[in-house]
């Protein structure tokens, strides 16, 4: 059954890293939050972007959508992969799927959610660097339909990629996505917005979440979406800002790869002197993604082996067998054989060598293809280098005159990490929330998997 009635259109702003707590530092989403309604917002496990959205967006749980992390081992390929960007990779009924059929003609916009590329919306803006033939990388963006890139650059300037992610990431990116989402309601009118603006996650993750500078980056960012919020007002349109989790603050990396290398199970393949990690050969390996790591076990008959290497690993809060993974929704076979959780003032690195001099040279590179897991400490320039300034000036020339360069600053220290995620919520005034602008709209609480269906309640569909 379709409905004729003209959707109430709407604008979801995916503010990464906001919780309770940070509110008390964003005065324009704190007034949302007082004219319309707020709620506490569970999440998934892991709690980190590609799961939340996913699950946001099909109201089911990484067992079911199949977004286990934000990259995993894909196993048939022999390979870690992660920041992958098909939408095919998502399992399930979309929101917009369930919209359209409610509403033939439905139409959505996708500014930076993730798993844009190939999803059936109609207008799509998502970070896509140019990678030359000559080896260079340089910034862009992908969108649909191919005109709005030059239409976008054209009027805001080439999509910040260096300022989205690694240690130069700032304000910058997250106000073009602000200025491009506007640029988008203006012009084309989508009955549905999405919008994710990262800001949060960076300061918060290199500094903590309760260090000065993190509530700044709070401010900055509130008065950054300040006019997109004025916009969607005066139009009538319907916001929801919501969060895929909270940063708490840490304090330990733990090298749970080293820890499986030292045991014997995680091998190796050297190339010019540098060790690169061999996933096919290994009878263990972990994909380490924030407070969370995916731990591949080649054969059943070393899956007491691993856990043995494992239970005395400072860091290490619980292990998840299948039983485990099937409570938290998380039994995918995407998933590793086993999932480790970390504690919470603790957080996982990816890292496999043992002496630094082995590390493979993108390992101090922002390298988010190369490196099989996720790496925070891309966030900083190395403080033990004296001329590391000198060095990326160097090759920031190098950039501008069109020639091949190593952006090579990142530390290959982690202790700097000061805020981290993936774990579910200890307090929830340091987890998710949903503001919407509509009074009445939530209860106290929302799930993760229900974010859909009050979507398509607030657009009147459901």
């Amino acid at each position: 059954m379709t409905d004729d009635r003209t959707p109430t259109p709407l604008l979801v702003l995916d503010v990464v890293g906001l919780t309770p707590r940070l509110l008390d530092h964003m005065p324009r989403l704190r007034q949302l939050a007082r004219s319309g309604s707020k709620a506490q917002l569970g999440t998934v496990l892991p709690a980190v972007t590609c799961a939340a959205q996913s699950t946001f967006l099909t109201g089911t749980l990484p067992a079911e959508h199949g977004i286990v992390g934000n990259g995993w081992y894909f196993r048939d390929l022999g390979e870690v992969l992660l920041w992958r960007q098909h939408n095919g990779l998502v399992e399930g009924d979309k929101l917009w799927d369930a919209a359209r059929r409610a509403h033939p003609g439905y139409t959505v916009a996708n500014i930076c959610w993730w798993y844009a590329m190939g999803a059936d919306t109609d207008f799509t803006v998502t970070p896509r660097p140019v990678y030359y033939a000559d080896g260079r990388k340089e910034p862009d963006c992908y969108t649909r339909p191919p005109a709005l890139h030059d239409e976008l650059h054209e009027k805001f300037g080439t999509f910040p990629l260096f300022n989205f992610w690694g240690p130069t990431a700032d304000i910058v990116s997250s106000q073009w996505i602000v200025d491009a989402t506007r640029h988008i309601l203006a012009t084309r009118n989508p009955d549905l917005a999405l919008c994710y603006l990262p800001h949060l996650d960076y300061d918060l993750q290199r500094y903590g979440p309760d260090d000065p500078r993190s509530y700044q980056a709070a401010r900055d960012l509130d008065a950054a979406m300040a006019p997109l919020l004025d916009d969607a007002e005066a139009a009538g349109r319907t916001v929801v800002a919501l969060s895929e989790y909270g940063i708490t603050k840490v304090s330990r990396p733990v090298d749970i790869n080293r820890a499986l290398r030292r045991a014997g199970l995680l091998e190796v393949h050297t190339q010019d002197g540098m060790e690169y990690l061999d996933p096919m050969a290994s009878r263990a390996f972990a994909v380490a993604d924030h407070q969370l790591a995916h731990i591949y076990v080649r054969k059943s008959q070393d899956l007491e082996a691993t856990r043995e290497a494992l239970a005395d690993l400072p860091g290490i809060d619980r292990l998840l067998d299948d039983d485990g993974k099937k409570s938290f929704g998380l039994d995918h076979p995407r998933a590793g054989e086993l999932v480790a959780i970390a504690e919470p003032d603790a957080w996982f690195t990816y890292y496999y060598w043992l002496d630094d001099d082995r590390a493979p040279d993108f390992a101090q590179l922002v390298e988010i293809h190369r490196k099989p897991g996720y790496d925070p400490v891309e966030l900083f320039m190395d403080p033990l280098d004296p001329y590391v300034k000198v060095k990326a000036a160097k090759a920031l020339a190098r950039k501008k005159l069109g020639m091949r360069y190593r952006m090579a600053v990142v530390p290959l220290d982690p202790s700097p990490i000061r805020g981290s995620h993936g774990r579910l919520p200890d307090d929830p005034q340091d987890g998710p929330v949903l503001l919407c602008s509509t009074p009445d709209a939530v209860g106290d609480a929302v799930e993760a998997t229900e974010v859909k269906g009050l979507l398509l309640g607030l657009a009147g569909l459901a």
